[in-house]
């Protein structure tokens, strides 16, 4: 494998191919018009333009993503996460034109990107699994069925995708007609398919995610967990490793589970097995993302292992470099998602030009970032600026730090999340470790937010009139 295309942007684009670089080998950027300035384009060895702005023009047109890595000589493509990254027809037309795809099979993407074959798929490993259909449904009378045999409230998601698309909670039954035809129509715009399957809701769960790896020779292991309970619609915002949840034991049950996951598919490559923990304990798959996961850097840091270096190592056909009883966590990291979005208006996407953006560096910290000062932050796409991620010792170390560098983050131009990072590294619910995915609906408010930020302005005011009166006061010592 001599040179990679990334059919990715922005700052995970830059991820791969810096290990890429690493590891001698050359990279070939794709971009759209809008990016066409953009830091991975000018990072790579080789740069092609595919398409208009939209994603539907150019980051997902797999045929010419496919043609440009043969037109310049590619060995393999890296589809990073997004786009098309859990398209097993994209793997298989990669493959089929005698590419390599770094990533699992067309069988295993296909298998997993359906919940209700993921489901099938891992039932014969005994994997506990949340109550609810195991078939798809598309009639009101069959989800009040379910829904009464399982207890209300309910959980309706979309049988072909995530991201929170399609999904509905419903606590009455008299609300039950109304939201299974809102999600079914949701399902139908988001993914091509309105199929419908139900779980029970879990009141106040924990979403904890296992990191597996495969190679080509049926070695499996895991890299331990990751905790994504805070999250803002359905969508994670905040994630850290390990989890301040988990003993010894769940770790190694949760693990093993994961790991008999992605024996069921014949898995190769990098994947993340994500379950639900409830308030008793206990732990239900929930689904597998067939691909290297946004918050991959926080497992690199407390496991000091290069994901996608091994992501590569696995494509070229190698078995894997270590096994399960030589892995091993050391210390904590903790990663928040810097997105354009306004925290104090919903969360709303914020576009405009970064007037001013500069980095926090230091001990412990690292920012996988995609954009520069002056750039224009496009509509087109998801909003994440970049990750921030900070390393310590143990936990209240890497809170501490993230703080440090939330304030050393300098953005003008736009709003972002950094200020809700903030406001979640302060909360004593999130300090000490006794939060669910309700996080932001039970402690949060854009109002909360305004008052500490006015607390900060107001303080920082003080602090600069007393250094401006000491001042004065030695000035006029000075003279007289």
């Amino acid at each position: 494998m001599q040179k990679i295309l990334v059919a990715n942007r922005g700052e995970i684009a830059l991820r791969v191919m810096r290990t890429a670089r690493k590891m001698g080998i050359a990279t070939v950027a794709v971009y759209s018009e809008a990016d066409r300035d953009a830091p991975h384009v000018r990072y790579a060895d080789q740069a092609v333009c595919i398409g208009q702005a939209p994603s539907s023009q150019s980051y997902l047109k797999g045929d010419r993503i496919v043609a440009a890595a043969l037109d310049l000589g590619a060995d393999a493509i890296h589809p990073g996460y997004g786009f098309l990254s859990e398209n097993a027809g994209f793997a298989k037309r990669v493959t089929d034109a005698g590419l390599i795809f770094i990533g699992p099979g067309p069988d295993a993407i296909r298998t997993m990107g359906d919940k209700l074959a993921a489901k099938e798929a891992v039932r014969g490993y005994h994997i506990p699994m949340v109550p609810g259909t195991d078939r798809p449904v598309s009639h009101p009378g069959e989800v009040l069925e379910v829904a009464r045999n399982i207890g209300f409230p309910i959980l309706i998601k979309a049988a072909a995708g995530g991201g929170g698309k399609g999904m509905r909670i419903v606590s009455r039954e008299a609300d039950l007609k109304e939201q299974i035809k809102r999600a079914m129509s949701e399902a139908e715009s988001a993914f091509g398919d309105g199929s419908v399957f139900i779980e029970k809701y879990l009141e106040s769960p924990r979403h904890i995610e296992i990191q597996v790896l495969a190679d080509q020779h049926g070695n499996i292991v895991h890299l331990f967990e990751r905790e994504c309970s805070i999250q803002r619609r359905h969508q994670k915002v905040v994630e850290e490793a390990p989890s301040s949840l988990l003993s010894e034991e769940e770790r190694t049950a949760m693990g093993q589970a994961a790991v008999n996951v992605a024996r069921s598919c014949g898995y190769a490559g990098a994947g993340t097995v994500e379950f639900l923990m409830d308030a008793d304990r206990n732990f239900y798959f929930l689904e597998m993302n067939t691909r290297l996961q946004v918050e991959h850097p926080v497992t690199e840091l407390v496991t000091g292992q290069d994901l996608v270096e091994l992501q590569i190592h696995v494509a070229r056909g190698l078995p894997l470099p270590f096994t399960q009883d030589e892995l091993h966590l050391k210390g904590h990291a903790l990663e928040l998602r810097v997105y354009a979005e306004d925290p104090l208006n919903d969360f709303l996407p914020s576009v405009g030009r970064l007037e001013r953006y500069r980095l926090p560096e230091g001990e412990g910290i690292r920012v996988d970032n995609g954009f520069e000062e002056g750039m224009q932050v496009p509509i087109y796409y998801d909003p994440m600026l970049a990750k921030l991620v900070t390393f310590g010792a143990d936990r209240p170390a890497a809170i501490r730090r993230m703080r440090e560098a939330i304030a050393a983050y300098e953005v003008e131009g736009v709003q972002t999340t950094l200020p809700f990072g903030d406001f979640v590294c302060r909360h004593p619910a999130f300090l000490s470790g006794h939060f669910s995915t309700h996080f932001v609906k039970e402690h949060y408010s854009p109002e909360l937010l305004l008052q500490d930020l006015e607390k900060e302005a107001a303080l920082a005011a003080g602090v600069a009139l007393r250094l401006y009166l000491q001042e004065m006061r030695t000035l006029r010592t000075n003279q007289s």
